[in-house]
């Protein structure tokens, strides 16, 4: 099957770093030309979304690229920050 729609839910949230580019690069392929809803909570998932929103009890807070929502220096980008200081994100420069 070629589904026009594909929704992703923690998809590689069991996987270590190295596994998880293994399978996201896979994801991506799949992904061309289809609307992909991408569930998740390691942020390197989604970091090539083109759009990403971030959710709270409130509803959506955020919405843009990774770039954009690095440079509003919000919640997002303070999540982002903090998974990298834990070291369980790449430096900027590798994601």
């Amino acid at each position: 099957k070629n589904p026009p729609i594909m929704i992703l839910d923690e998809a590689t949230s069991a996987l270590d770093n190295e596994s998880e580019k293994i399978v996201q690069a896979s994801l991506e392929k799949l992904a061309k030309g289809r609307t992909t809803f991408t569930i998740a909570h390691r942020l390197t998932t989604i970091k090539n979304a083109s759009v990403i929103l971030v959710l709270t009890h409130n509803g959506i807070e955020e919405k843009g690229t990774h770039q954009e929502l690095m440079e509003k220096r919000g919640i997002y980008y303070h999540l982002y920050s903090s998974y990298a200081d834990d070291k369980t994100l790449p430096p900027e420069s590798e994601a």
